[in-house]
């Protein structure tokens, strides 16, 4: 099988690492990708936003699957524009991507299945929660305990363009679902827990995730079926009758409340950093999944949870979510290896032989055991191998008992 990964981040480095061990091998291409992803796929200079560069690529290569990564380029078609042209394509079409373009057309989906939500506020008067309505790259959510944080919230929000969307504020634990979709069916993957807040303690503003963990206590297999089975599930079968069906992986982020599960959001791709942290803790050959999803029969697809945890932590930027690092030479990812860390490129360039930052998350260290513990410390142990100047990393990934809010 000849497989063709959209994109250059962290997720996509996953996403190849975890196809590279499919048996039989498969043939692995992406466009772009990074440097990580390199040393296991031939990189391509062209862009995932696109279409039509992707769609002259795919043909080139006589690719059998695409696997998109972000979110921006699904929702802006350029799956539909490979699907039409006849390749196979894992990722939603446009419309059905709405569940995550759209928070107003998520909502109007799940009270359609009656799915618990936020309750929607009139005013942005805390305590409440402050998202915009469209694609923001894991920044657009604003937590506001305070009036003064509601007013700014609401500012910023409003100046990332569209509606603003103000919802109550609630109290738990997050948990992030992920299931492989046919376009019918909902097969449950993992659950994962990701950090979105920058500082220690869950303090600083938003970002695009500083660590995760798999799996979370309490949520087994059985457990995240039944979650699955709930929330998921019918989405899908909503979608379909609307005559939008989903095809790819639908990823749920959850509050779990006093009053049971809360759906927070839907997204239409893997996540980031979560899925750095569930794909080493399954089994079973993913391209053959993937495939499976993508041809809109799931019932076979051979994934299961492996008896293992995996704990991620990411080597962001001095400045990071404000501003970017480029050029910043960086040392110690092959130390980091040696100890048993992965370490996934998410903002990485090559300056002749030499790897420099360029973004704002680094990378990606991921520490695999038998337990969460274990986990831990070998991301840290490897995180702390790694080095360039402003560096920095939260230092409580995945620490037991923290309580969340969205």
């Amino acid at each position: 099988m000849r497989v063709l990964i959209a994109g250059s981040g962290g997720r996509e480095h996953a996403l190849a690492w975890a196809l590279a061990r499919s048996d039989p091998p498969v043939e692995l291409h992406a466009a772009p990708g990074n440097p990580g992803i390199a040393a296991l796929a031939t990189c391509h200079p062209v862009r995932t936003e696109d279409a039509d560069g992707l769609l002259g690529l795919a043909r080139s290569l006589e690719t059998d699957l695409v696997v998109f990564g972000p979110e921006a380029p699904i929702v802006a078609g350029a799956g539909d524009r490979l699907r039409g042209a006849g390749i196979a394509v894992f990722g939603p079409s446009a419309a059905a991507a709405r569940i995550e373009g759209s928070k107003s057309f998520a909502k109007d989906v799940l009270q359609a299945v009656g799915v618990p939500v936020p309750q929607p506020l009139d005013a942005a008067a805390a305590p409440c929660v402050i998202k915009a309505d469209g694609l923001a790259g894991g920044k657009g959510v604003f937590v506001c305990r305070t009036q003064q944080e509601a007013d700014t919230g609401l500012e910023a929000a409003a100046a990332l363009g569209g509606t603003v969307v103000v919802e109550e504020l609630l109290e738990g634990e997050e948990l992030s679902v992920f299931a492989l979709c046919d376009g019918a069916r909902a097969v449950p993957l993992a659950a994962a827990r990701d950090y979105k807040r920058v500082g220690d303690g869950d303090t600083g503003p938003n970002t695009g995730g500083m660590g995760s963990f798999s799996p979370v206590p309490g949520f087994g297999a059985d457990e995240v079926a039944e979650l699955v089975d709930r929330i998921h599930a019918p989405v899908v079968l909503e979608l379909a009758r609307r005559g939008t069906p989903f095809t790819g992986v639908l990823f749920a982020g959850l509050m779990l409340t006093a009053d049971g599960p809360r759906v927070l959001e839907f997204n239409c791709r893997f996540g980031d950093p979560e899925t750095q942290s569930m794909l080493p803790c399954l089994d079973g050959d993913l391209a053959d999944a993937l495939a499976a999803a993508a041809a809109g029969d799931v019932r076979d697809a051979s994934i299961q949870v492996a008896d293992r945890a995996a704990v991620t932590v990411v080597v962001a930027g001095g400045e990071y979510p404000e501003r970017n690092d480029a050029g910043s030479e960086i040392e110690g990812v092959e130390q980091a290896e040696q100890l048993g860390a992965l370490v996934f490129h998410s903002g990485t360039a090559l300056h002749g032989d030499r790897l420099v930052t360029d973004g704002g998350r680094i990378l990606g260290v991921t520490g695999s055991g038998e337990d969460v513990e274990q986990a831990r410390a070998l991301a840290y142990e490897g995180a702390a191998a790694i080095s360039f100047e402003g560096a920095r990393y939260r230092h409580d990934i995945a620490v037991p008992d923290r309580t969340r809010v969205g």
